[in-house]
């Protein structure tokens, strides 16, 4: 899964979708996990990258990450790997 390249994020978290001409607000992890996801690391970099930064379980990590990506998908953010 990858960011679609059109999506606009900015470092404050604003989010710009031009197909849908929707915008949302993203809290500075998520804006981090988004990073991440640009930059093509895969899930176990996210984690690592993640866990070092900030104080959080690998459980509760792995349970938002999940809820994250569905997130992503539902409001068509991201496209699978071509």
């Amino acid at each position: 899964m990858k960011i679609k390249k059109n999506i606009a994020i900015s470092d404050s978290g604003f989010i710009f979708n031009p197909e849908t001409g929707e915008s949302y607000t993203a809290n500075i992890l998520a804006v981090k996990m988004l990073d991440l996801i640009k930059d093509g690391k895969e899930r176990d970099e996210i984690f690592n990258n993640i866990m070092e930064d900030y104080s959080v379980e690998l459980e509760t990590l792995e349970r938002d990450y999940n809820d994250f990506l569905s997130m992503l998908q539902r409001f068509q953010l991201v496209q699978d790997h071509e």
